[in-house]
Formats: structure tokens, C-alpha cells, sequence
């Protein structure tokens, strides 16, 4: 009998994917990118089930009063250094407005929920193509808020010891903030860095710059966020710098957006294609038999 001849492994190189195997991933990829049509009950309960977590976890981040008020100091020291610690005077002359700082206080305590999830069904409903990448921004710029508000805890501008910040709600008994007064035991004092109100409202500004296409709406989507940081400043709940730590994280949610669909949101289709009906099987005429 001849020799049995035996095949090793050793130095093959592993095979190749095939071109048809490669272009099933690249499709599957391609479509799981794709805009999809929302659906209503889906986005009503990722919602509310993300804005739970939110809550859930900015309010569960430990309460370091003492690194929060350092970090105060801190950013009022730096502020200082760059000739723009201007926060403590425009507080105190707005303050002795009574209207308006009244205004301001609602303003600070509502808008923030009511505009953004006004845009939300606005975009879902006039947008529907533009919806998911839009909502992807935002929701990717809270997460990153939230990572920001475990790293570095920071107590606003009226929690500060020895300075002379007038704390707006206690002073005007206004309704509806949970940073001061009785509300204050159920949130987080020190989660100030960086500021969602100007994250949230600089989204939705820019979303409504982006795609409305009433003249003084694109106008009011820009001023919205001037005022929030006008509101935030003369309420002393935040310092100008948490704005920009609001801006970058939102910078960060539209580069993430960018990355998976290709494209800045708004340069998306604004309407997703009708699903194709399915083909009416083909008749078949039955043959006689022979």
C-alpha cells in the first residue's frame, strides 16, 4: 500500500469572504442605518421610559457637597481670570424686576420640557424622515450630560458659600422649580455641569432653524436658546460656562449622528418612501392532462 498522505493546517491562510457574503453584511448595515417611519406608541414609550432614566440617573449620582461647591469656586475663579464673571450682577439686576424675574422663573422651570417634546411631535409628525437622526442627537447629547454630571458635580451660583447670589425661587415663592424650596430633597443640587437647558433648547433652536419654513419661526428657533442662557444666568442656576459645556455635548450628539447616518440630520429626506404593496401572486392557468 502507498503512503497515506496527510494534509496539515499549518501556514494556510483563512479563506476569504466571498464578494456575496461581503455585500449581505454591507446590505444589512445599510439598512439598519436607514431612516425608518416612526411609530407612535414606540416613541411615546421610549420617551418616557428615557426621560425616567434621566431622572433616575442624574438624581442617583452621589450628592458631594463639598467637591460640588470646590468646583463652584473653581469655575468662579476661572470666570474670574477671564473677565467674565458677570453672572452675580445680572442676577442682582434682574431681581429687582419683580415681573420679570417671576417670568424667568417659570420660564426656567416649564420650557425646558414643553419646547423640546413640542418639537419632538412636531419633527414626527412634519418630518417623519428627519425624526430618528434628530431624536438621536438628543438623546446622545443627554447621555453625555449625564456623564459630565457624575465626573464633575457642581453646585449653581446660589448654593455658593460667601458670595452674594440671590436664589430667585425662594426669594419669590414661584412655583414649579425642583431646584429650591421643598422640591430640592427630591433632585439633585449639584448636577449643573453641564447645563441641558441650553443642550435641549440650542437643539431644538437649531432643529426649527433647520427645517421650518415659516421666516419667524427660524428667527424664534434662534432666540430661544439666547434667552435660556439669559434665564439660567439671572436665576442663578447655572454659571455661563455649564452653557458651554451644554453646547459641547450637544456637539458631540450631532457628530455621533453624523457618523451613523452619513449625513447632518436635516439633509435627510423629510419623507420616508411608502412600503411597496406586495406583488399579486401570478395566475397560473392549470393544463389539461393528456
Amino acid at each position: 500500500m502507498g503512503d497515506a498522505t496527510v494534509t496539515t493546517l499549518e501556514g494556510r491562510e483563512p479563506a476569504a469572504a466571498s464578494p456575496v457574503e461581503e455585500a449581505a453584511a454591507t446590505g444589512r448595515l445599510r439598512r439598519l442605518r436607514a431612516p425608518r417611519r416612526p411609530r407612535l406608541w414606540f416613541e411615546i414609550l421610549l420617551i418616557a421610559v428615557s426621560y425616567a432614566t434621566y431622572s433616575l440617573v442624574r438624581n442617583a449620582v452621589p450628592e458631594q457637597r463639598a467637591e460640588a461647591l470646590r468646583n463652584a469656586d473653581l469655575i468662579w475663579r476661572l470666570e474670574g481670570q477671564l473677565g467674565a464673571a458677570f453672572e452675580e450682577s445680572v442676577n442682582h439686576a434682574v431681581n429687582s424686576v419683580t415681573w420679570l424675574v417671576v417670568g424667568m422663573n417659570y420660564y426656567y422651570a416649564t420650557l425646558h420640557f414643553v419646547v423640546t417634546l413640542g418639537v419632538l411631535v412636531w419633527l414626527y409628525r412634519r418630518h417623519p424622515g428627519r425624526y430618528a437622526a434628530t431624536r438621536l442627537v438628543l438623546f446622545v447629547t443627554t447621555g453625555f450630560a449625564l456623564v459630565g454630571f457624575y465626573l464633575f458635580p457642581l453646585a449653581p451660583p446660589r448654593l455658593m458659600n460667601g458670595q452674594n447670589f440671590i436664589d430667585t425661587v425662594l426669594v419669590h415663592q414661584t412655583w414649579g422649580s425642583m431646584a429650591s424650596g421643598d422640591m430640592k430633597n427630591v433632585s439633585n443640587q449639584y448636577a449643573a455641569m453641564p447645563s441641558m437647558h441650553i443642550g435641549w433648547s440650542l437643539w431644538c433652536g437649531l432643529t426649527l432653524f433647520a427645517l421650518a419654513s415659516v421666516p419667524w419661526v427660524r428667527v424664534l428657533g434662534l432666540v430661544y436658546p439666547v434667552l435660556t442662557l439669559v434665564v439660567i444666568v439671572a436665576t442663578a442656576n447655572h454659571f455661563w460656562l455649564d452653557a458651554v459645556g451644554g453646547v459641547l455635548c450637544l456637539a458631540v450628539g450631532y457628530g455621533v449622528a453624523h457618523a451613523w447616518y452619513g449625513r447632518r440630520p436635516s439633509a435627510l429626506p423629510r419623507h420616508l418612501p411608502e412600503p411597496a404593496a406586495p406583488a399579486a401572486p401570478e395566475h397560473v392557468p392549470l393544463q389539461k392532462q393528456p
